[in-house]
């Protein structure tokens, strides 16, 4: 029977912050019709429509990859999704993987949609150069999950709706046969390691909150990259960003929405009434490799080039630039092939195309060659054996992609789960701005606990130049199956069991991040030590489970670690739309100095940070020490700084 975790429950505090924004009323209006501004009425109707050529027979991806055909009908199509909806819709710490995929062609009509909810650890793609030619007429969704274990019912809420995916299709969005709530709108009601990417929205609101369940609704961060869609529900989605894309309209913001090279994205301007942070142009852009079928049915993978200073999708133009490789290249693994094995195939020159499952990894899975990919499939996942370290990537290696893939912590203590360019002699720098990543981290994330003991002294570990990173999730669980003691003491002994000392150490420099969310780690979540470092959007929840003061003090007295702490003799560093939380459930007395660390210098700017209060603990200021106190006398409501250092 599928784990029900406890729930977040300082995030059932986050009413304040959802009042002071006006959220709840904008999600009962939306109940009863479509939010001012969104695409209102029925869908129209989509033919069916046939493979351009008849498919070609599937390639050998495992048991876990459903690959869907335009032949099959509807029905036939939805009883398998929802069969494995039903599996994964609770199974947050579970073991099963799920690739979801729809060959070119239409599915669904407007008396009959295809309408599928994705559940955890679950891929929906289609297999198309370009995401018009797999068209899904109906919806592809994500709903509130209502927790029976939690203090207060109901309680529905996004905020543990993690790892899933979606990707390189069309909805037409058609609610026939749904009530009038649900047929609102397309829901994708996720927070973390949640991407949405290559996805055309038409003819419906897209929303981010669940307003048709009960409540509290809340949902705290997920991921836009690269689509296009009407309007955009917001709602209770506490930060968010949204990166090279088109918007018909987004609805508010409540702490932290941040845009970048998007088409329609709102105005800035007002900061912090509304909490927009806009970027015209996207500095650095890669976007995520994906897996196509050809019109002679050959399975390929398409590797996106790199740009700079860009602005909308890189596909509503014409064809995606980039590298077209054959499945020939890869070695398509599965959770059965060794770490030596997997070792192996790159050695030999072998792309890795990591299928469905959990692999072991009690050896480095080195990567050595140019222009290596590494691609995982719904939510495929490494976890350390041994104190091992999965996956490092050597220093001289250049245009390296890591894509889809969740890194978990063993057992035994590992120095770093992922290290990007260990030490050694250096490659040739890349061209800044302008030039290609050394490396490209995209929807690659960390865990350290949750489905078991976790320890990992380092999540991710940054040593190259000119790395990109394109949405991770670096997260020491505070909630998992591990068997903890219940209550406070259970926090208390995954302090002491579960260890993650830094999430992110990043020493090479023009490291680049485009949503970085790192969470829950004991020490400095992330340290910054690079010149040159640009990151937009940064969200981080300092850890929950200090026993004490003293345990959160560093050696030289200073009240706590910071969420992000940028090295003292860096001279150059930007941040846009930066976000730490506290929330002290074991000790609620608990102070923490600061939540940024940066050096006062005139090349280190942050724009737009903010600290906040989850009705536990306190924060000093907000950036060394600028900014308002924040604690549980202004639980929900964020102390903003708007420029660093201040005008």
């Amino acid at each position: 029977m599928p784990h029900l975790p406890a729930p977040r429950p300082q995030r059932a505090r986050r009413l304040l912050a959802l009042l002071a924004t006006g959220t709840l009323a904008l999600a009962a209006a939306l109940v009863t019709g479509p939010a001012a501004g969104a695409a209102a009425g029925a869908a129209p109707a989509v033919a069916r429509g046939v493979a351009a050529a008849p498919p070609a027979p599937i390639a050998d991806l495992g048991p876990r990859v459903v690959v869907f055909d335009p032949s099959m009908t509807v029905a036939e199509i939805q009883a398998r999704a929802d069969a494995i909806h039903a599996q994964q819709v609770d199974d947050e710490m579970g073991s099963a993987r799920w690739s979801l995929l729809f060959r070119p062609g239409t599915y669904g009509s407007a008396t009959q949609p295809l309408q599928i909810k994705v559940g955890y650890y679950t891929e929906v793609a289609g297999l198309g150069a370009s995401p018009s030619d797999t068209v899904i007429n109906g919806k592809v969704e994500v709903y509130n999950r209502c927790l029976p274990e939690a203090p207060s019912q109901p309680y529905c809420v996004a905020l543990n709706n993690f790892w899933r995916s979606l990707s390189n299709l069309t909805i037409q969005v058609n609610g026939a046969g749904q009530d009038g709530c649900r047929a609102s709108a397309n829901f994708w009601a996720v927070s973390q390691a949640s991407s949405m990417r290559r996805v055309d929205v038409r003819g419906g609101n897209l929303s981010l909150m669940d307003y048709c369940t009960a409540g509290p609704q809340f949902a705290s961060g997920g991921f836009i990259a690269n689509a296009r869609t009407e309007f955009v529900i917001n709602g209770s989605q506490q930060q968010w960003i949204t990166r090279n894309s088109e918007l018909g309209g987004w609805s508010n913001g409540v702490w932290n929405q941040v845009f970048a090279g998007t088409v329609g994205a709102p105005s800035e301007q007002g900061f912090p009434n509304p909490p927009y942070t806009t970027l015209e142009r996207t500095p650095v852009s890669r976007e995520k490799p994906y897996l196509w079928v050809d019109g002679s049915g050959a399975w390929q993978v398409q590797v996106p080039a790199a740009r700079s200073e860009s602005r909308g999708t890189d596909w509503a133009g014409g064809a995606t630039s980039g590298r077209t490789l054959p499945l020939s290249a890869f070695h398509v693994a599965t959770p059965a092939d060794s770490a030596t094995e997997l070792a192996s195939q790159l050695a030999r020159g072998k792309h890795l195309l990591l299928t469905p499952g959990i692999y072991d990894v009690d050896r480095s899975l080195v990567i050595r060659r140019d222009d290596t990919v590494v691609l995982g499939m719904g939510q495929a996942t490494l976890t350390a054996v041994g104190g091992a370290v999965p996956i490092v990537v050597e220093r001289r290696a250049q245009g390296v992609v890591v894509a889809g893939v969740t890194i978990d912590a063993g057992t035994t203590l590992s120095p770093a789960l992922m290290q990007v360019g260990r030490p050694g002699p250096a490659a040739a720098s890349g061209t800044g701005p302008a030039g290609i990543p050394s490396t490209t981290l995209s929807d690659v994330y960390f865990r350290v606990g949750g489905p078991h003991v976790g320890k990992a002294d380092v999540s991710l570990q940054v040593d190259a130049d000119d790395v990109l990173i394109d949405h991770a999730w670096v997260w020491r669980a505070d909630h998992g199956i591990e068997a903890f003691t219940a209550g406070a003491v259970g926090d208390t002994d995954r302090w002491r069991t579960n260890t993650g000392r830094v999430g992110l150490v990043v020493n090479g420099d023009r490291v680049r991040a485009t949503g970085l969310f790192v969470e829950h780690y004991q020490q400095h979540n992330t340290i910054w030590n690079g010149e040159d470092g640009e990151v937009v959007l940064y969200q981080n929840e300092l850890p929950y489970d200090p026993p004490s003061q003293a345990d959160w003090n560093r050696p030289d007295g200073t009240r706590g670690w910071t969420g992000y702490k940028v090295a003292d003799d860096v001279t150059r560093h930007r941040l846009y739309g930066g976000g730490v939380y506290v929330y002290n459930r074991n000790d609620q007395s608990i102070v923490t100095e600061r939540g940024f660390q940066v050096p006062e210098r005139e090349g280190v700017r942050l724009h737009h940070v903010l600290t906040v209060n989850l009705d536990a603990g306190a924060i000093e200021h907000v950036v060394n020490d600028v900014g308002d106190r924040v604690d549980s006398t202004r639980s929900g409501q964020p102390s903003y700084v708007v420029d660093y250092p201040v005008p």
